[in-house]
């Protein structure tokens, strides 16, 4: 049994790894200016086919940790529905905390309202997608920076908006996660956090309050 779990675990790093070099790679995929177009052409190309060729390794990867119902794409949806688990959120947490502490203070919002939104928040993601995920954090929040400072800064645990009411979420280190997926697949998100019953105020008070955040103040 230790040794099936080991492999498993090796098996999850490993699709990780491969998620995170098919995102560099999609990253990479504009071809340097001054080379013309068949180059633009054929560097593009080339980094959509390697790109392909890493997420198929990816689902081989996950084949052998978890079965191939529950493999898929990085970006796209999973093949096969497969739950969130418990390491699926604590990875998660472990992903979120120093980003949030970043931007905010921990306050003294109950510790459970961060696993059932995480768990929202995953069950947006294929497996591979999750595992990677702590990369795309950081990418999200390097890319958006100064909007989370203002953010936090008007409505986190540093302003005097009360940790209980509509903006309760950003008083929770996943609240970076549901920024994230409220930019990148807020359909799914939506319909995540309706299937989990968690209260509608909460995502929309954190939504109106992303989108004050967009321009600074004048």
């Amino acid at each position: 049994m230790v040794r099936d779990e080991a492999e498993e675990l090796i098996a999850l790093v490993e699709a990780g790894a491969i998620a995170d070099a098919h995102r560099e790679a999609g990253e990479a995929g504009i071809a340097p200016p001054g080379n013309g177009e068949p180059y633009g052409i054929g560097w593009r190309d080339g980094a959509r086919a390697v790109g392909d060729g890493l997420l198929r390794v990816a689902d081989r990867a996950l084949d052998r940790a978890i079965g191939p119902a529950a493999s898929g794409s990085a970006e796209g949806g999973p093949r096969g529905r497969h739950p969130v688990g418990k390491v699926d959120v604590e990875r998660a947490k472990v992903a979120v905390m120093p980003l949030y502490l970043a931007f905010s203070d921990i306050s003294d919002l109950d510790p459970e309202v961060s696993d059932e939104v995480l768990t929202a928040a995953l069950g947006t993601m294929s497996v591979v997608g999750r595992v990677a995920y702590a990369g795309l954090l950081e990418h999200f929040t390097e890319s958006h920076g100064e909007r989370l400072s203002r953010l936090y800064a008007r409505y986190g645990p540093r302003s005097r908006i009360a940790v209980h009411g509509r903006y309760s979420l950003l008083h929770s280190p996943a609240s970076i996660a549901v920024l994230e997926r409220l930019t990148g697949a807020p359909a799914a998100l939506r319909a995540e956090w309706e299937d989990a019953e968690l209260p509608p105020a909460w995502l929309e008070g954190l939504a109106s309050a992303w989108q004050a955040s967009e321009v600074p103040p004048g």
